[in-house]
């Protein structure tokens, strides 16, 4: 054994120390204080959402600042445009009636009555309405078709007794919705040319005609996806006031395919 090595501690004296951990006397290497990356990404998220509430903040103040969102918000929360009522025929079949001018959230609000009414395939609309909004007219149809419900023109007086009515303009696509298309006695349907709701020189004149050219389409779709037949479009356009289908006109245009099932 080599003398020196006596004098050196062995592994047993040398206290232990955690790891890291400086000797007695030594003192830790100084730090740079510096932002991590936690604090950076933290910093860089704070950023991103102040973006986000100014970009979305400014386009929720614009539409929330239109009138027709207000429009919107009144028809379905404050006081709707259209009132229902949910009877019994005497024909035994349920019938949902509604009544006024189609508003711009009469869709929804639709809906909710369809629901709390339980209609099931089969069932009635009643409609007496001289129409309004022509999307939400288009809407409401749709949603007719696709719970396999039968429409009728008429209206429940006080008793429950069933009326005949008039639905016109928007109402008629409502009614066009129907899966079997019932013409009671003495009610009529009326149409009309759609026009605009642009406000004047809103729109430059091709815009108009694009614009125009785009609901014609949408409507002749929809027609004929209904089974309406497309000669509906000359009725249509032929005045800008209401023009009344005589009871022979509704069956050849198919958009009355049966006679009240009540009567």
């Amino acid at each position: 054994m080599n003398p020196d090595e006596k004098s050196q501690p062995g592994l047993s004296d040398v206290p232990l120390r955690p790891w890291g951990e400086p000797s007695a006397g030594q003192q830790p290497p100084p730090q740079e204080h510096q932002p991590g990356p936690r604090r950076r990404r933290s910093l860089w998220s704070a950023l991103f959402v102040v973006l986000l509430i100014a970009t979305y903040g400014v386009s929720a103040y614009r539409d929330l600042s239109s009138p027709g969102i207000w429009s919107y918000w009144k028809d379905f929360f404050g006081s709707p445009s259209m009132t229902a009522s949910a009877i019994s025929m005497t024909d035994g079949r349920k019938a949902l009636a509604i009544e006024g001018r189609i508003g711009p959230a009469s869709a929804s609000w639709f809906r909710e009555q369809l629901d709390a009414a339980k209609l099931t395939s089969g069932d009635v609309v009643l409609l007496s309405s001289p129409g309004g909004s022509l999307d939400q007219g288009l809407i409401m149809g749709a949603v007719v078709r696709s719970r396999g419900l039968t429409t009728v023109v008429g209206r429940a007086d006080s008793a429950g007794r069933l009326q005949p009515s008039r639905c016109a303009s928007a109402c008629v696509f409502v009614f066009a919705g129907g899966k079997v298309r019932e013409a009671m006695p003495r009610s009529m349907l009326g149409v009309h040319q759609f026009s605009s709701t642009s406000a004047k020189g809103e729109e430059s004149a091709s815009d108009l005609v694009a614009r125009t050219q785009q609901t014609t389409g949408i409507i002749l779709d929809y027609m004929t996806r209904m089974g309406v037949s497309p000669s509906i479009m000359q009725a249509m356009t032929a005045s800008k006031d209401i023009r009344w289908l005589t009871e022979k006109e509704a069956f050849e245009l198919n958009l009355v395919t049966a006679r009240y099932a009540g009567a």
